[in-house]
C-alpha cells in the first residue's frame, strides 16, 4: 500500500483533527500481533472508552504456530507532540494459562518512584491502556481462538529510550523509555487536559516522597536556577509551564502545604497581574506591570518612560539598576504576587524573582538563597 493511500489513524470530531495515544497504538499492535498467527493483517478495529477505532497496521508477521508480532505507527496529527511518526511493536504468544499477562520490553520505561499509577519497578504502560490491550485481546480470542485461554504480549518502542529524553519522563523517575499513556483512546493537543494531567504527576510523585513544600517553577531555566541556588531536593521542584492557575489549584486540592514560586521576571511577573495562564498568545503585561511598579516605587517621569519603551525584562532590569530601584520594583511585585495566590488558594507562599543569571531581584522572600558566582 502507497504512502498516500494509508490511513492517518486519525479522528475527525466536529472539525477538529486528533490522533490516538500511545495505549491506542500499543493495543492495535497487540491485537495485530494476535491475529497475524492465523494471516498477515493490515488493519484492525479495537474499543477504548469513546468507542470504536480503525488502526492501520504497519506490519504483521506470523513468529511461530503460537506467536506473532505486528506495529503501529502512531501517525501525526495537529500537536507538536513527541511521539508522532513513533512505531509502537507487539509481540504475542499464545498460552495454555489463562488471563493476559502484560510486559514492557524494549523502549518502555521502569518506574522508579512512588506517587505515579504504576507501582516502583513496573513497566510505565497506564491502566488505561493495560485494561485496553486485556479486553480487546480477550475479544480477538474469544472470536478466532476460542479454544486458546491467555496470551503473553510484549510491547517494544525500539525508539522509545530516545524519545524519553523530550518527555517529562525524567522528572517524574521513569528511566530507559516512555510511558504508554491514554484514558480515552484519542490523543488531544498538549494545551489540553492530557498535558496539564502530565504536569500534575509531578505533585504527586512529590507528596509520595513525604514532601509539603514545593518549589514551582515555568520550565527548565526556572528548573536550573532552583537547583543551583535553592537548598531543595530535586523532586520538590515542580515544572507548572503556563498553567499557574490549574497546578496552584491541583496543589491546593492536594494539601500541599507551602508553595514558593521561583522563576525568571518575564514569565513570574505576570501572576502579579492576575495572569494565571501565562502563556504568551493569552497574556503579556510585562512593559506594563514593571512600568507600574516603577512608577510606585517613585521613578520620574523619564524612567518611567524609558521603562515603558524597553524591549527586553533583562533591558528594564538594567535600567532600574542604575537606578537602585530593582528591590523597591520587585519586592512590589513580589507581595502582589503572593497576596493575590493567597486570596485564591489555600496555602502559604513564597515568591523568589530572578534574572536570566540567577540574580535574585526580590528581597522579601523567606527561602534562603545562595548567592550566584
Amino acid at each position: 500500500m502507497e504512502n498516500n493511500d494509508r490511513p492517518t489513524n486519525t479522528l475527525h470530531i466536529e472539525g477538529n483533527e486528533y490522533g490516538i495515544t500511545t495505549g491506542s497504538a500499543a493495543t492495535a499492535a497487540a491485537v495485530a500481533a494476535l491475529l497475524s498467527i492465523k494471516e498477515e493483517v493490515k488493519l484492525v478495529k479495537i474499543k477504548t472508552p469513546l468507542g470504536e477505532l480503525e488502526i492501520d497496521v504497519e506490519h504483521s508477521e506470523k513468529l511461530t504456530e503460537n506467536s506473532g508480532r505486528a506495529s503501529v505507527i502512531k501517525r501525526p496529527y495537529n500537536d507538536p507532540d513527541v511521539t508522532k511518526n513513533l512505531e509502537i511493536f507487539a509481540d504475542v504468544t499464545m498460552s495454555s494459562s489463562p488471563g493476559i499477562t502484560i510486559k514492557g520490553g524494549e523502549g518502555i520505561g521502569i518506574v522508579t518512584k512512588p506517587g505515579l499509577q504504576i507501582p516502583a519497578g513496573e513497566a510505565a504502560i497506564n491502566p488505561v491502556p493495560q485494561d485496553m490491550i486485556r479486553s480487546n485481546l480477550q475479544d480477538t480470542l474469544k472470536e478466532i481462538f476460542p479454544n486458546i485461554k491467555g496470551v503473553s504480549v510484549t510491547i517494544n518502542v525500539p525508539k522509545g529510550r530516545e524519545i524519553a529524553r523530550r518527555t517529562m519522563n525524567p522528572r517524574l523517575g521513569i528511566v530507559n523509555g516512555i510511558s504508554i499513556l491514554g484514558t480515552t483512546g484519542i490523543a488531544r493537543s498538549m494545551s489540553s487536559k492530557s498535558y496539564r494531567e502530565s504536569l500534575k504527576c509531578q505533585i504527586d510523585v512529590a507528596l509520595a516522597q513525604g514532601y509539603e513544600n514545593l518549589v514551582f517553577v515555568p520550565g527548565n531555566i526556572g528548573d536550573k536556577l532552583a537547583r543551583k541556588i535553592l537548598d531543595v531536593d530535586d523532586d520538590q521542584i515542580v515544572q507548572m509551564s503556563n498553567f499557574v492557575g490549574y497546578m496552584l489549584l491541583e496543589a491546593s486540592n492536594a494539601d500541599v502545604k507551602r508553595i514558593v514560586l521561583f522563576g525568571h521576571a518575564g514569565k513570574l511577573i505576570k501572576i502579579a497581574a492576575g495572569i494565571f495562564d501565562t502563556k504568551h498568545s493569552v497574556a503579556d503585561g510585562r512593559r506594563e506591570i514593571i512600568t507600574t511598579y516603577t512608577a510606585l516605587a517613585g521613578a520620574d517621569t523619564n524612567l518611567i518612560k524609558r521603562i515603558f519603551e524597553s524591549n527586553t525584562t533583562e533591558d528594564m532590569i538594567d535600567i532600574l539598576d542604575e537606578e537602585n530601584l530593582v528591590y523597591p520594583v520587585f519586592n512590589g511585585i513580589a507581595k502582589t504576587i503572593k497576596d493575590l495566590c493567597h486570596e485564591k488558594y489555600e496555602m502559604d507562599f513564597d515568591v523568589v524573582i530572578v534574572r536570566m543569571d540567577g540574580t535574585v531581584l526580590n528581597q522579601n522572600h523567606e527561602i534562603e538563597v545562595k548567592r550566584v558566582k
